[in-house]
């Protein structure tokens, strides 16, 4: 890996910081490198500003010149009530270098913020980065896909089951995988339940993480029916579209929930969580229309293994190009 790819690499795990306060902008991060060391960072700050370059380029203030700005999206370009421009941030900032990770596909920026910053003098180059975009995968989803990324979490047995016969269910996994849900649900705008789920169960679904409480994301229900007070209720998986300013949803239960959203061919992410416990009781998911044995392979794509505690995670990613 080249040192730009792991400043790139760095500005991604720095955005992290700024998800999902930073709703409805992306989660931007940009570091700010000067003779090998870092001078300055910054991410995007809740409610969407500032911008990450804004926040580094002015803690940097005159340092900045001569220095190398990583940013992982383009800057934008346009102007707006609540703040300047970043291209123009940038343009006046008198660094000697831009590398961005990610291209912005916000028609009032694509290609026009990296453009601006070449016409100021400063050499500007799109380094494509795979950690980049999987940091602003949620802003991309909605603005290539018109939707929110949709991250389903099943916790299951080893043997494909989310619950005893009776519907007892607390607790399949132990508490080091539920503190890691925890986490997740803190990087989400939302999250989504079925009725079923939410009659049987009334989940809180909120952040019982030390420091994170205020991180709970919204609450909705998949039903055709009225939502309960501090709730929202999402009559269909497709009306994920009509989700506004959700860049990233977590669809946590239960099987019919789950069932509906891959059947749909919505879902990009799954979050498997596997206890090594039997259960013989009711499973993850129903039938969600595949015709054939042939079609269930080159669908997923894993991405991480890690233990936690006596529990194991596997996250898988939808194939390109690859429906449901």
């Amino acid at each position: 890996m080249s040192d730009d790819a792991r400043w790139l690499a760095a500005a991604a795990a720095l955005a992290a910081r700024a998800r999902p306060l930073s709703r409805p902008n992306p989660g931007v991060g940009a570091i700010l490198v000067k003779d090998g060391k870092v001078i300055a960072h910054g991410w995007t700050h809740a409610g969407g500003r500032p911008h990450a370059e804004a926040v580094a380029l002015e803690i940097a203030g005159k340092a900045a010149h001569g220095a190398t700005l990583y940013v992982t999206l383009e800057p934008c370009a346009h102007q707006s009530r609540r703040g300047p421009a970043c291209a123009d941030l940038v343009s006046a900032s008198g660094v000697a270098r831009v590398v961005i990770g990610c291209m912005d596909p916000d028609p009032r920026t694509a290609g026009s913020g990296l453009a601006r910053v070449r016409e100021a003098g400063i050499a500007a180059e799109y380094l494509p980065s795979l950690a980049c975009e999987a940091s602003l995968s949620g802003y991309l989803a909605s603005k290539h896909l018109g939707r929110p990324e949709v991250t389903l979490k099943l916790a299951m047995s080893l043997d494909g089951c989310i619950a005893m016969a009776s519907g007892e269910s607390q607790w399949i996994t132990g508490p080091e995988a539920r503190a890691h849900t925890h986490a997740m649900r803190a990087k989400a705008d939302a999250i989504l339940v079925g009725g079923g789920t939410l009659r049987a169960d009334n989940p809180r679904l909120d952040v019982r993480l030390p420091g994170l409480a205020e991180r709970s994301p919204e609450r909705w229900v998949l039903t055709r029916g009225e939502a309960p007070e501090g709730w929202r209720a999402l009559p269909s998986p497709d009306a994920i579209a009509t989700m506004e300013g959700v860049q990233y949803l977590f669809v946590e239960g239960g099987a019919k929930a789950a069932t509906a959203f891959l059947a749909a061919g919505l879902v990009d992410r799954l979050l498997i969580y596997r206890a090594p416990i039997l259960v013989g009781g009711r499973p993850a998911l129903g039938d969600f229309g595949l015709a054939a044995l042939s079609q269930a392979h080159g669908k997923w794509r894993m991405g991480e293994r890690r233990q936690l505690g006596s529990d194991t995670l596997e996250v898988y990613t939808r194939t390109p190009c690859s429906p449901e």
